[in-house]
């Protein structure tokens, strides 16, 4: 796992239950028996969203499909990204059509949209992840969200079939740090997780400073008044905290 992040459900060999994680574990629990649920974990760069994500799926035993982006040209529209996508999930699940793909999706308790397909480009450099591409873009990835919602409204009968655990960020650049719009700008934040709750289950994940101290002292070993001085700095982010404990060392 470097640099504390988790990518894929083998790098999460430490993790530590919180507030946040059982009411994702509560969330997942009923995938098995009910469908057509699109959940959205949402979380500031740095909590360890995908780490929450497969922590659960494995505690309850999910059976899920973990998408991975095979794109390859930052500077690709959004008509491409869609195909590609497309392309991918006919290749990992030998569908012959689109009809099939939706149909082997059925079969599973869940489509998972995480790391695998955001940071691609982090496993696999001559791969562009979801994340890189929406940089590259900008404003011209907009364009994605519009063919996302044409193809679900295209197909609602075939997603009432399928339950989707989407990693969701919406991440900008301010004096250099990352900050996502779902949860480091106050008001505006809790508005816009309003607006994205009328449509989607979501389910946040943030700590307790107490939490953020436990789950940073399972990664790295360090005095306490260190890693809350890195807290005091970076917030509740345990990624960043171990990313700048380690750094120092």
């Amino acid at each position: 796992m470097e640099n504390f992040k988790v990518n894929r459900g083998s790098d999460n060999r430490t993790f530590i239950e919180t507030r946040s994680y059982k009411n994702l574990h509560k969330q997942l629990k009923t995938l098995k028996t009910r469908h057509g649920r699109i959940i959205h974990v949402v979380g500031a760069p740095g909590t360890g969203k995908s780490s929450n994500i497969y922590a659960a799926i494995k505690e309850l035993g999910l059976n899920c499909y973990d998408l991975e982006l095979g794109l390859m040209d930052p500077n690709a529209d959004a008509s491409k990204l869609m195909d590609q996508i497309y392309h991918d999930l006919k290749s990992g699940l030998n569908a012959r059509s689109k009809s099939e793909i939706y149909h082997d999706l059925a079969s599973f308790d869940a489509l998972v949209i995480a790391d695998k397909f955001h940071d691609t480009h982090l496993m696999n450099t001559e791969m562009v992840g979801y994340s890189l591409w929406t940089k590259t873009k900008g404003i011209g990835s907009l364009k994605f969200y519009i063919l996302c919602m044409k193809e679900y409204l295209l197909n609602r009968k075939k997603y009432e079939e399928i339950n989707i655990i989407i990693q969701t960020a919406w991440t900008v650049k301010l004096n250099k740090e990352k900050k996502d719009l779902f949860t480091d700008f106050g008001i505006l934040s809790r508005f816009a997780l309003a607006m994205l709750r009328l449509f989607f289950e979501v389910v946040e994940i943030r700590y307790s400073r107490e939490e953020t101290v436990e789950i940073v002292k399972s990664h790295v070993d360090a005095d306490q008044k260190i890693i809350e001085a890195h807290i005091d700095e970076l917030g509740n982010k345990p990624r960043l905290v171990c990313q700048a404990i380690k750094y120092e060392s």
